[in-house]
């Protein structure tokens, strides 16, 4: 920036009131408003990004890597009001309190990019998507006609093409959604309109009762688009899983069995490659003859453990999915591609995609445009306003090619081998289970429980522990780590590695930093 741009640019309240007000000269007003000329401050405003850019530049991108930095300034909610500027009034606020809100917002959120942020499926900046997020944000399209996101469309296109490779199908079809929760939904319903199609114009009434089969370990959205669609939560059967957190074919077979036995329609499984809390891998190839001989569509939620497959490494934890009929696949987990880049991939390519979602809105999808209207593909979606997430996950692969992304895979679940390898070393913490995808779950025990029999008391006590640390991390700022109860077990740790910016000194020291923050429990 150039000093005379600055001495150009009037500052806050400086601003030459004139430039803000149309000509009155030749005025033309309708119901009292003048209509000449533009009434936005183009040079105040542009200041204003550039100001704002310089400050996320400054307090974001560059503290990124930065471990000295906090991962969260906690405050209570009650607190956080009072410190923060949240009311909205009837006159704008001028620049330089603006400016100081964006500070204050960067302040006081958590720092996801942080190489000590370990509490969700997400984590770590990858900097060529943060400049597609820039790039889109500024443009601002809409991801349904070629005419109005041409670029964004023609990437999307691409990338699906790909990705369905990397799934082993030759052809397919698919779409960005708004989260894995919505791409499961989205699974679900094109199941039911392939099983009766007559449902999307004659609705629920006359059909049996739908039912569908899912892993006891399976994403709570499995619930919620059940709940949505009108299918109802009393019909999805949750198959038993093994001590590991996988689907038990056996199990699956015995329920469908069951299901039409007691005259309802069984018409879908959905799998999980990666599931939320322990990382398991349902077995593909075996739920995939089941649904073969029951002529059931198979889903699989790869939303978590899709991106193993860039890996020629991991790839075989999800052995079969080429089998699948439909796939949810988010590439802003593993891969960092940033909320939200969420696939929903389909093995069909006859259209059912639009055959199921369409309504043919005229004013959006004329059929005698100049171009192909193939390319206008909103009418696949639910949505009609559309993000073009696809752009991120683009310019991440373009920027590290496959090689890069297998790259960040392998080191992911070579990082989270060797926590595992330091867990076990140590005194004091204790391993779930071996695991084999990037989920390590395991318990700190401190010094006053490690000789107690583990009877009742042991349990009760130790299940107090997670959430003590917990806020103790929080409050102190110094990482995040996630941590739940599971199917009978008592609260535990759950920490995954995604970010490439994670070193083995963050492993060490976040096993360190346990011990320290609990040891006197």
């Amino acid at each position: 920036m150039s000093s005379d741009s600055d001495r150009q640019c009037p500052v806050d309240g400086d601003i030459d009131q004139q430039e803000m007000i149309p000509s009155k000269k030749n005025a033309v007003l309708v119901d009292g408003v003048v209509l000449n000329g533009p009434t936005t401050d183009a040079k105040a405003g542009e200041k204003f990004v550039e100001e704002a850019c310089r400050l996320i530049m400054e307090e974001v991108v560059l503290k990124a890597t930065d471990v000295n930095e906090k991962v969260c300034e906690w405050r209570p909610p009650e607190q956080l009001k009072q410190l923060l500027d949240l009311e909205m009034r009837d006159s704008g606020e001028p620049p330089h309190k603006l400016l100081e809100l964006c500070r204050d917002v960067i302040h006081y959120s958590v720092k996801t990019n942080h190489p000590r942020f370990f509490n969700q499926l997400y984590a770590g900046l990858d900097y060529y998507s943060l400049v597609a997020r820039f790039m889109t944000e500024a443009l601002n399209p809409s991801v349904y006609t070629y005419e109005v996101s041409p670029v964004f469309l023609l990437v999307e296109e691409a990338v699906l093409k790909k990705m369905i490779e990397f799934i082993g199908w030759k052809e397919g079809d698919g779409i960005f959604n708004p989260g894995g929760s919505v791409s499961n939904m989205y699974a679900m319903n094109l199941a039911r309109y392939k099983y009766c199609p007559d449902i999307k114009e004659k609705g629920l009434s006359g059909l049996p009762r739908l039912i569908l089969f899912t892993s006891a370990e399976c994403h709570y959205s499995m619930k919620k688009a059940a709940s949505f669609l009108g299918i109802g939560t009393e019909n999805v059967c949750f198959v038993e899983t093994d001590g590991r957190g996988k689907m038990i074919p056996e199990e699956l077979e015995k329920q469908v069995w069951q299901a039409r036995k007691e005259g309802a329609a069984p018409f879908l499984v959905c799998a999980t490659s990666g599931t939320t809390v322990l990382g398991a891998f349902d077995p593909l190839d075996e739920i995939a003859d089941i649904c073969e001989r029951h002529s059931l569509w198979l889903h699989v939620d790869a939303s978590w453990g899709g991106s193993a497959l860039m890996s020629r490494k991991h790839r075989k934890l999800l052995h079969g999915i080429h089998r699948a009929d439909s796939v949810a696949w988010n590439p802003h987990k593993m891969l960092m591609a940033g909320i939200q880049c969420c696939a929903l991939l389909v093995k069909d390519k006859s259209d059912l995609l639009k055959k199921c979602y369409s309504a043919k809105a005229s004013y959006l999808f004329q059929q005698d445009k100049f171009y192909d209207v193939s390319y206008d593909t909103g009418d696949k979606s639910i949505q009609c306003s559309r993000r073009p997430d696809a752009f991120k996950f683009w310019m991440t692969w373009k920027a590290l090619g496959t090689l890069g992304l297998e790259e960040r895979v392998n080191r992911a679940l070579a990082l989270s081998r060797y926590l595992v390898d330091e867990i076990k070393k140590r005194e004091g913490f204790k391993l779930l289970m071996e695991p084999e995808y990037a989920n390590i779950c395991f318990w700190y025990i401190p010094p006053s429980l490690r000789e107690m029999e583990e009877g009742p008391e042991f349990w009760a006590k130790l299940n107090l522990v997670a959430p003590a640390i917990k806020e103790r991390m929080m409050k102190k700022g110094s990482l995040m780590l996630g941590y739940q109860p599971h199917r009978g077990k008592v609260n535990f740790f759950r920490q995954v590695v995604i970010s490439p910016q994670v070193s083995r000194e963050d492993m060490d020291f976040l096993l360190d930093e346990i011990d320290l923050l609990g040891k006197d429990m």
